[in-house]
């Protein structure tokens, strides 16, 4: 899902999608909630063991993706 997807199906703007992604404290929770339940992230737990199983399995995860995603820049010119 996009984050522009993602938005519009929370009613929220990308920005507040944004911030919400960084952790920022300013976020409306009703927001982060919405954002949550719409991708399928369990933001409670009854058993701290369920819980724990949860953590390793998403830093498993993020281990696998890239740090940034950016665009190749273009090659500087620097023969004057």
């Amino acid at each position: 899902m996009t984050a522009q997807a993602l938005s519009e199906r929370a009613g929220i703007s990308r920005g507040l999608l944004h911030r919400i992604e960084r952790g920022e404290s300013g976020c409306s929770i009703g927001a982060v909630f919405e954002a949550a339940a719409i991708v399928g992230v369990p933001l409670f737990e009854g058993e701290r063991s369920s819980l724990v199983g949860r953590v390793s399995d998403v830093e498993g995860r993020l281990a696998l993706l890239p740090k940034a995603a950016r665009r190749a820049r273009r090659a500087v010119k620097d023969d004057f």
